[in-house]
Parts: structure tokens; sequence; C-alpha cells
């Protein structure tokens, strides 16, 4: 039995920056940091013929080039594995489609299990290019980068992205005390919404392509915004940090119609009233879970308890993409 688990991931700062349609013409940076919420993948012999393939559905094919899922099929592929004999299946803390990265932390799960199997060790870079070759090159996601890297790494991390494709990761440089009061102050609440990141995504990097001056000063600013979060949680200036995530998140909304909704901004208003000293939807927005950083955590609870949202508590994880059974 090979057990392997992936981190989901909130971003800190500069995201959307890390879409090849926008990287590509000017460089990327963002902040992303690793949760002790994980994606597992399950893998062993089954003693028959075929590869058996359990997720939210059932499959068992003759080889893996038969399998409909299409990232696992492409995981099999890239790995030259026709999956016979084997039996795999997958299980995530959170549900998919809720802005967590769940779709990267799949694919690096899935290769190291994979990886392991044929007794392979890896690097997590080369898992993470590996993850980011499936998603964005094989099945043309109009998808960023962050969620395979920082799965992949953990921990809280800087990330450049080069227009030439390449790829610097460095962990954040905090104090102990910083990142403490960083990880006790955020607090993360389901909005209850699911959504695809592509639809939303997908008029982003259409724009992109197209050279939009709005998108495009958009995202400047966004990317602006992360080296200053940069600067802030480095200095430990938290209060700063939490003013750019409101300021990010009113900029964030401005990129797409489908971006949040009456809901989400009455929800939001509701966490500012309450105790936040700033916030925004995690991930490519319509949905899934709103982080606010506050140090009045009592009040802001009540209010979104009041308000029928669920929160999620979490750790900052610092091992990324693991072998748990192997």
């Amino acid at each position: 039995m090979i057990i392997a688990r992936s981190p989901l991931r909130v971003t800190l700062g500069g995201g959307g920056t890390d879409l090849p349609s926008y990287y590509e013409k000017f460089g990327g940076f963002l902040i992303a940091a690793a949760i002790d919420k994980y994606v597992y993948i399950a893998l062993h012999d089954n003693f028959a013929p075929d590869l058996i393939v359990k997720y939210s559905r059932l499959e068992r094919v003759s080889d893996a080039s038969k399998v409909e899922h299409p990232i696992i099929r492409e995981a099999f592929a890239m790995l030259d594995m026709d999956g016979c004999g084997l039996e795999l299946a997958s299980m995530a803390d959170i549900p998919a489609s809720t802005g967590l990265g769940s779709s990267g932390s799949f694919t690096t799960a899935l290769l190291k299990a994979l990886h392991a199997h044929k007794k392979n060790l890896v690097h997590p870079a080369e898992l993470a290019v590996q993850a980011c070759d499936i998603e964005l090159n094989r099945l043309h996601e109009p998808i960023g980068k962050q969620d395979q890297y920082i799965a992949a790494y953990g921990g809280i991390t800087c990330f450049e992205f080069s227009p030439d494709g390449a790829v610097k990761a460095w962990p954040l440089k905090i104090s102990d005390q910083t990142r403490n009061n960083l990880e006790d102050n955020l607090l993360l609440f389901f909005t209850g919404y699911s959504r695809s990141a592509s639809a939303i995504l997908k008029e982003q990097d259409q724009k992109s392509k197209q050279s939009d001056a709005g998108m495009i000063e958009n995202l400047h600013f966004v990317k602006d915004l992360g080296r200053q979060s940069q600067k802030a949680l480095e200095a430990g200036n938290l209060h700063e940090f939490a003013r750019l995530m409101d300021v990010q998140w009113q900029r964030k909304k401005q990129r797409s119609s489908g971006m949040s909704n009456p809901k989400i901004n009455e929800w939001y208003d509701l966490a500012m009233a309450s105790g936040a000293l700033g916030g925004k939807l995690i991930g490519a927005g319509g949905g899934g879970f709103l982080m606010f950083y506050s140090e009045d955590k009592v009040k802001l609870r009540h209010a979104m308890q009041q308000a029928g949202l669920k929160e999620v508590r979490f750790r900052f994880d610092f091992e990324g993409t693991k072998l748990i059974v192997s």
C-alpha cells in the first residue's frame, strides 16, 4: 500500500500573476501558504488484470489509457504506466472547486504515489513541473502554476514566474513570532458556493492574451501588492498585510463580473464590521472560502456563525507533498 498526501493552500498576495498568459510577457510573483488540509492518493495491487480507479466515480478499465478522469489518465501516460493490476483511490479533507488549489494538490499527490510505485525519487521542483505539464500543457487548462508548486514545496513560500517558464521558489523570511501570529489570526469561512476555477480564469486568460489594457494594469497592480505583502510580512507588520489583502480583494473583483456576488459582498462587509482588518476570497473567485485577518477572533467568529458560514480551522503545512505510507 502506498499513500501520498498533498496540502491545499491559501494565497497571501499576488494571486493571478502565475498564469502563463501574463507571466510569459511580464513575469509573475506571488506568496502562497500550504495548510494542513490534504488530498490523499492511495495505491495498491488489486490482484486482478484491470485498473480500478475510485474518486467521485468508480472506473474499472483494461488499461490507464481508457480512464475517463483526465488527470489520472495523463499521469499514468507521463510515467509510462498501464496501471494493470492496480487500484487507486482519492480522498480529500475539503471538497473540490472551493478555491484552495485542490486540482494541483490532487495532481502532485497522484504523481508522488505513481513515482513511489516505480521506486523513483522525485524532487519537489520536478514534481511541480510534471504536474504543471499535465494540467497546463497536456490538458490545456487556463490556470496558473501556484497550486502545483505550493503543494509540492509546502511552507509559506514566495514564487517568481519568469517569462521563459522558469520558476524560482524561496521561503518567506518571517520570524517565528510573526508566523505564529499570522497562523493564529487568519480565519477561513466556507461560503457554501463551489465553482470551476477554469471557467473564471478563462476570462482573465483570454484578456491577458489579447493584451487587454484593463486586465494587464490590474495584474501589474496585484503583482506589486504581492511584493508589498512580502515586505510587510517580513517586517512583522501584520496590520499592513491585512490592509493589503483588502486592497487586493477590491482590485480582484474588477477582473470579472463572476468574481463575487451580492451575498459574498454582504458577508465580506459584515466581517470587516466585526473585527476583520482585511480579507479576500481565496482562489479564482465566485465561491469557495473567505479568508480574513483578525485580532478579535471571538467577535468575527460569532458574526460569521450567525450569518450561517462554517469556519474551517487550519495550521500551516511545512512538509509539502509526501508519502505517509510506502
